[in-house]
């Protein structure tokens, strides 16, 4: 049975679940930063994954992507599956622009998370809500 890696939940706020993965942002209002998490048994490498399951996974990370960059007007998307340290799959969808911090080095281990205040994330969360066909948890 899926479980939702710990760590990704201590860091994460639950935005909603579509066809196979759940969605989160993170926690760290430096930047508007999306996880997509496959809702799988054991998944951990994107190769091990079935055909049919990467092209569902990558349908979503175009659509989350889509209106990331739509609400946010970033120069570039970043996408990316690390697993370094929560090994179960799990895809960054990070918005990024020249005048954010650290631009244009990575996000990962950057300076202190900045956890939103919960009125700025609720409003995220209801947008991403309206532009993503999501099922709420």
């Amino acid at each position: 049975m899926y479980e939702l890696d710990p760590r990704l939940a201590a860091d994460t706020i639950m935005v909603g679940s579509l066809g196979i993965s759940d969605v989160l942002l993170m926690n760290d209002s430096r930047w508007f930063w999306l996880i997509l998490s496959p809702r799988i048994e054991d998944a951990v490498e994107w190769h091990e994954l079935h055909t049919d399951q990467r092209q569902d996974i990558d349908f979503e990370i175009a659509n989350v992507a889509a209106v990331l960059k739509g609400m946010s007007s970033c120069k570039k998307v970043n996408i990316a599956s690390l697993g370094n340290i929560v090994d179960q799959l799990h895809i960054h969808i990070v918005a990024r622009n020249e005048e954010d911090e650290n631009w244009p080095n990575p996000v990962w281990g950057h300076g202190n998370r900045v956890p939103y205040h919960e009125d700025a994330s609720d409003q995220i969360v209801e947008v991403l809500r309206e532009h993503l066909d999501l099922e709420i948890l």
